[in-house]
Formats: structure tokens, C-alpha cells, sequence
């Protein structure tokens, strides 16, 4: 799966607006709207990793989301386990992962798909060769600009 077909996801997802970080309201998603990948801002890691950041606003429906694309390379330390105040779904587009939650571990590949319930202790680990790419769909609770 590449990163268009990623984005792609997303826009299925959500529909339109990023937020201005210094307002603290998120802009209503009212209409439809492709969000362009390359056109997304993006964030390095520590461990050599990185985001980039597609959506962010409250549907029509009330919920606040956000849609941002991550990547891991091959033998890096993954981010620290954490739970989260909202819900998320992980859309996996390139390599193997281990999804850590609960007190297990299971494996995801390319087209498979994550839920994070809202408090899971979770972690995400590349586990196979090569990066992983996968995109993140965060839906209600803490959401509102970094």
C-alpha cells in the first residue's frame, strides 16, 4: 500500500481543514475536500521516525479527528507505550508491526487494521525489514491542536 493509496484512506475518513494552533476550537470538516500528502506538514522523531500531518477539525457529527500518516524505520526504538484519551484506528500500509496492548502482542501487515479503545496502554514496534508506514484515524475525546 503506498502513501497515496494512505492518504486516500484518510480522505474516505474526513473532510477538510487543519486548525490554527493558536485557537483552540478545531474547525468544523464541512465539506469535501482531498487533503494532499505532500502538501501535509511533518514532524521528526527521536528514533529516526516521523509524521505527517493530514486532518485535523470536528465532522459535522460532533466528533473531533485527526488523520496524520507515521513511519518507523527498521530497528528503531519505538515510542514509549501510552494510553490515550480518544479512539484510534491504524491502518498499516508497509512492513510487519507488533501491536502491544493489554498484555499482549499481536502481528499486523499491510492492509490490516488496529483499534486503540479509549484508555488502552498501547505501543506500536517495527518487527519486520524495512520501515513501517501506517496511517492513524483518531476519533472524539482529547483531540485539539499540538
Amino acid at each position: 500500500m503506498t502513501k497515496t493509496c494512505l492518504a486516500g484512506m484518510a480522505v474516505l475518513a474526513i473532510v477538510t481543514g487543519i486548525a490554527n494552533a493558536e485557537n483552540p476550537v478545531l474547525p468544523t470538516l464541512d465539506h469535501a475536500k482531498v487533503f494532499k500528502l505532500a502538501e501535509a506538514p511533518g514532524r521528526k522523531f527521536a528514533n529516526g521516525g516521523g509524521a505527517r500531518d493530514l486532518i485535523l477539525g470536528t465532522l459535522k457529527t460532533g466528533e473531533a479527528v485527526r488523520v496524520h500518516e507515521s513511519m518507523q524505520p527498521e530497528g528503531a526504538e519505538p515510542n514509549a507505550a501510552h494510553a490515550i484519551d480518544h479512539s484510534e484506528f491504524i491502518i498499516v500500509g508497509e512492513g510487519t508491526l507488533a501491536f502491544i496492548h493489554d498484555g499482549i502482542t499481536e502481528t499486523a501487515g499491510p492492509g490490516d487494521v488496529l483499534y486503540v479503545a479509549q484508555g488502552t496502554m498501547h505501543q506500536v514496534k517495527n518487527i519486520g525489514p524495512g520501515p513501517i508506514k501506517y496511517a492513524i484515524v483518531s476519533i472524539g475525546g482529547d483531540i485539539k491542536p499540538q
